[in-house]
C-alpha cells in the first residue's frame, strides 16, 4: 500500500468516527403525538354555549397539580357525545340553567397520573378537601382510584348544571384553608355550579347519586340533571352525580392517549 493509499484510508476512518459521534450525540427525533380519530370533536364546535371548566389543566384537583396530558382548557368527545350534549343544552336553556363540564376525554396518560398520585401515599395535600373521610390507601379499593377510565374512550362526561345568569366566581387560590367538598355549599369551593349536595370528584358516598341523605333542592338538581341526559342516551354512574357516558359508545374496548388539545384534532388522517 502506496503512503498516499495510507493517508486516505485514516481520513476516510477519521470522517466516519466523527459522523458516528456527531449521530450519537444528536437528540433523538422526537416521536410524533397520537391524533384523535376523526370522530372526536371539541364539544365547543358543536355547542359553544356549554360552559367549559376543565378542573384537571389546573392545580384545583385532588392530585394538588395539573395532569399530564392536558394542553388547553378543551372538552373533547366522540361526535355522537357531543350532539347529544347540544340537545340537552338546548332543553336547559329554555328552562334558565346551563350545562358546565368539568372533564371530558381524558388521555390514558392522566390516568397514569392518577394511579402514581394515590400509590404515593405521602402526598395528601388536598385530602382535607376531596376525601377528608377516605384512607389514601383505600382509594384503589374503594373504586375511587382505577388504572383504566371510560374516559378515555371518549363517550364520557363530567358535568354539572350552572344557574343561569352564571355568577362570577373567584379563582382558585390555595393559601385558604381548604373546605371539605361535602361541607354546605357556602362553606365548600364556590365554581358556579348549582347545589349538588357535594362538589366535584368529591370521594365520599355522599356523592353517590341517589344517596337517600341528600334531599331538597340538591336532590332535585341531580334528577333534573339525571333525567335531562338519560333521556338522551347517557348512563350515569351511580357512585358519581356528575359522571354520564353516552352510550352506544363509539369505542367501547380503545383507551386512547392524545393529549386534549386543538392539535390532537388537526390535520386528522
Amino acid at each position: 500500500m502506496t503512503r498516499l493509499s495510507t493517508a486516505v484510508r485514516g481520513l476516510a476512518v477519521t470522517v466516519a468516527a466523527l459522523l458516528a459521534a456527531t449521530a450519537a450525540s444528536a437528540p433523538a427525533r422526537a416521536k410524533p403525538e397520537p391524533k384523535a380519530p376523526r370522530d372526536f370533536v371539541a364539544l365547543n364546535s358543536v355547542d359553544p354555549t356549554i360552559i367549559q371548566e376543565i378542573r384537571y389543566l389546573t392545580p384545583h384537583n385532588f392530585v394538588g397539580d395539573p395532569v399530564d396530558g392536558y394542553r388547553q382548557p378543551l372538552c373533547i368527545l366522540t361526535r355522537p357525545a357531543a350532539r347529544a350534549l347540544h340537545t340537552a343544552q338546548r332543553k336547559l336553556l329554555r328552562h334558565g340553567y346551563s350545562l358546565k363540564v368539568y372533564d371530558c376525554y381524558r388521555p390514558q396518560r392522566a390516568v397514569d397520573h392518577f394511579v402514581r398520585w394515590a400509590k404515593d401515599l405521602d402526598d395528601q395535600r388536598m385530602k382535607a378537601e376531596f376525601y377528608p373521610n377516605v384512607d389514601k390507601s383505600r382509594l384503589f379499593a374503594d373504586g375511587y382510584i382505577a388504572e383504566k377510565s371510560g374516559h378515555s374512550r371518549g363517550s364520557t362526561v363530567d358535568l354539572t348544571l350552572v344557574k343561569l345568569p352564571v355568577r362570577p366566581v373567584r379563582p382558585h387560590c390555595p393559601e385558604p384553608p381548604l373546605a371539605p367538598c361535602f361541607a354546605p355549599r357556602n362553606e365548600r369551593y364556590p365554581d358556579t355550579s348549582v347545589d349538588m349536595g357535594t362538589g366535584y370528584d368529591c370521594f365520599d358516598t355522599l356523592s353517590h347519586t341517589l344517596d337517600p341523605r341528600i334531599q331538597g333542592e340538591q336532590r332535585a338538581n341531580r334528577l333534573l340533571l339525571k333525567n335531562t341526559l338519560e333521556d338522551l342516551g347517557f348512563v350515569n354512574l351511580a357512585e358519581e352525580w356528575w359522571h354520564y357516558t353516552f352510550k352506544p359508545e363509539s369505542h367501547p374496548d380503545t383507551y386512547f392517549d392524545f393529549p386534549v388539545s386543538h392539535r390532537s384534532l388537526a390535520g386528522r388522517p
